[in-house]
């Protein structure tokens, strides 16, 4: 299987995935936090919502600098409602998509690198950036918004498995 179908494929999973999440996010609680140290719920669920459009980025650039021009536009910045919020998913989903058909096996095996005020944060070959630093990471911040959601009352859904909230 070529790795852009694979990733294709696995890229719909995971946004469906996040779909799934960010659809049960309470409106109007975007400075609420666990924590004096965790990210902000409405952040954090505009991280998730956001980052389907990650492999994009990671396809069409050869390095992201989180300092410079395209690094401020890249930023997270907090939605303030549930429909923005499937709508910048959608949005950043369909980039990717468009992203992946468009490019070769040769072009994944390039390298992509992470910049921030000069040093390389991570750099790698696209293949590897797209697995851990977009659809692995994904699921690392959907996970923890999985927790705000329960700590919010708010229902969770099944991901990979079964929910407590909707096995009965």
């Amino acid at each position: 299987m070529e790795l852009k179908k694979f990733y294709l494929e696995q890229l719909e999973r995971e946004a469906a995935a996040s779909r799934k999440v960010v659809e049960r996010v309470p409106e109007g609680q975007n400075s609420w936090k666990p924590h004096e140290r965790s990210m902000e719920l409405g952040y954090l669920t505009a991280l998730v919502a956001t980052m389907p459009g990650w492999l994009a980025l990671m396809i069409d650039r050869d390095e992201l600098d989180l300092n410079g021009a395209e690094g401020e536009t890249f930023r997270t910045k907090p939605l303030k409602t549930r429909a923005e919020l499937l709508q910048a998913l959608e949005e950043g989903l369909e980039r990717s998509r468009n992203s992946l058909e468009g490019t070769t096996e040769e072009h994944l095996m390039t390298p992509w690198r992470l910049v921030m005020e000069g040093r390389v944060l991570t750099e790698g070959p696209r293949y590897v950036s797209i697995a851990d630093g977009a659809l692995s990471h994904m699921a690392h911040h959907r996970g923890q918004l999985t927790v705000y959601l329960r700590l919010n009352e708010a229902k969770v859904p099944a991901i990979y498995g079964p929910s407590a909230d909707e096995w009965h």
